[in-house]
């Protein structure tokens, strides 16, 4: 007795019609919140950031081949990528007291004639002059901020699973942030990303103002010190 496959046969033309639908569904969707970002970025300011923001997350390659294709270089993208996190992050940060919040320095900041050792902890900052890293210490741990110098990534880790910090704000490269806000969504910390204005192994350099500009979302006005602006500057 032969069997009648006619009903499979269906069955797999509706499959492949379906996965070619989803997928061209998918190409034109990653296409649309491409062009919504190119316009954002050039308009300085940023347009659905939920649409586009869910879309990273869900068709992050298929997005990142349309903007290379369209000429945006990484360095554009991963910009715009850490900005849109920021965007969406920046109520529940506001949200979170000081007391559960750490910042967290790289050590490449400091001066290339730091004296500071390293510790379990991370570089532990002896505000000797050389560097303005000892001075923005200072300013944030007076605000309440727990704040780290350090190596790596693994001190970031080591530190969340010590103090159980509910925010945090990263600074560093663009790579550095991106690759720690991955890692911040991904243990449920709310992360706020800065990145240097001069990239390296020594001595880099970041806006002052581009920090506490984060540092101070939340906070009621009168609590921020009056120097801050000076120092930032």
């Amino acid at each position: 007795m032969e069997l009648d496959l006619t009903p499979w046969h269906s069955l797999v033309y509706i499959i492949g019609e379906a996965a070619i639908l989803i997928f061209l569904g998918a190409l034109l969707v990653s296409f649309i919140l491409v062009v919504i970002s190119l316009y954002s970025i050039k308009k300085g300011k940023l347009y659905f950031p939920r649409l586009i923001r869910a879309g990273m997350v869900l068709l992050e390659g298929n997005m990142k081949a349309f903007f290379r294709l369209l000429g945006l270089e990484d360095r554009d993208m991963l910009t715009f990528i850490i900005k849109i996190h920021n965007t969406m992050n920046a109520a529940a940060f506001s949200d979170i007291p000081l007391s559960e919040r750490a910042v967290f320095f790289p050590q490449c900041l400091r001066s290339a004639k730091c004296p500071a050792h390293l510790t379990p902890e991370g570089l532990k900052c002896v505000n000797c002059g050389q560097c303005t890293v000892g001075e923005a210490t200072v300013l944030l741990e007076k605000m309440g901020y727990r704040v780290f110098v350090i190596p790596g990534s693994s001190f970031i880790k080591r530190m969340v699973k010590k103090y159980h910090p509910k925010a945090i704000i990263g600074v560093g490269c663009l790579t550095e942030v991106k690759e720690g806000i991955d890692m911040a969504d991904k243990i449920g910390l709310v992360a706020m990303g800065v990145v240097t204005i001069k990239e390296g192994c020594v001595e880099t350099l970041v806006n002052w103002q581009d920090v506490y500009e984060v540092a101070v979302l939340g906070l009621d006005p009168a609590s921020v010190p009056e120097n801050l602006h000076t120092l930032a500057g």
